[in-house]
């Protein structure tokens, strides 16, 4: 007979909650940026961590240094997520360095602009690829080595275009789009191994320069979000963690939006 918990027994204590001591966590596209500011994350919390980068290697190193200053284990590990054998090399040098697989964070991709009537075959190719193929195939290649054990958790980086597109990002937001429905799809065929799988998307997130690159894209964001900032990667980190922790241990094929509420401005 199953109890008034459903037979799972107690829950943890709110303060193990986001402790991920013992854990090992994986953060692809962490070079630098949002991915950087994740695994940076995770380390805070007591977590050991892969940093993989495609060409960012001066700043995988340096965040590798950053978080062995905080008496954590980490590792740089250079990949093209993109790629089949590259994707499968790097759960395997994962594995072998931290001595498991935890949590998986799909965070790699490009971010180009493209107007749909210029771009080339090549170009749509590419960002499908880096932020779509890239996420198929780090599942697949993490999930082969996390359904030994269960209890894991996948998490996939998608973007608030998949729902809200903007202009010249036809091949980004389609494959942002792409990423929700994949979640929605592994987390429906992993939760038998115990994975599972979440996606977070992100608003427009500071990060250095931005001010100068594009001003009229962060005045206009700002006079649309409610909370009347950019985001910090820290609230993307943040939201990884919950979704990452025994909080959220009764979710899977979530999308949880962290955007200072700008979807929700107001048209009228």
């Amino acid at each position: 007979m199953r109890d008034e918990r459903g037979g799972l027994g107690a829950p943890p204590s709110p303060g193990d909650l986001l402790d991920f001591r013992g854990k090992r966590v994986l953060v692809t596209g962490a070079g630098g940026g949002l991915g950087s500011g994740i695994a940076l994350r995770f380390a805070e919390a007591g977590a050991s961590v892969a940093i993989n980068y495609r060409t960012s290697r001066a700043g995988a190193r340096g965040l590798v240094a950053r978080i062995e200053k905080l008496k954590r284990k980490a590792v740089a590990i250079q990949a093209d997520v993109s790629q089949a054998g590259d994707a499968a090399k790097l759960m395997e040098k994962t594995v072998s360095a931290l001595g498991g697989l935890d949590i998986l964070v799909n965070n790699a991709g490009s971010y180009p602009v493209s107007p749909l009537l210029e771009m080339s075959e090549a170009e749509w190719d590419s960002v499908i690829a880096d932020n779509l193929r890239s996420v198929h195939l780090c599942t697949q290649a993490a999930a082969r080595h996390m359904m030994k054990h269960g209890g894991k958790a996948i998490i996939n980086i998608a973007s608030i275009e998949a729902e809200n597109p903007a202009p010249g990002h036809s091949h980004y937001n389609a494959a942002k789009a792409g990423v929700l429905m994949y979640t929605r799809t592994a987390a429906q065929e992993l939760g038998l191994y115990g994975i599972r799988v979440n996606a977070v998307s992100p608003g427009l997130i500071w990060r250095e320069g931005i001010e100068q690159a594009w001003p009229e894209g962060v005045e206009a964001y700002l006079r649309a979000v409610p909370l009347q900032r950019l985001g910090r990667p820290d609230d993307v980190a943040d939201a990884c963690l919950f979704l990452a922790s025994p909080a959220a241990r009764w979710i899977t094929g979530a999308n949880l939006v962290v955007d200072g509420g700008v979807m929700t401005h107001r048209i009228f």
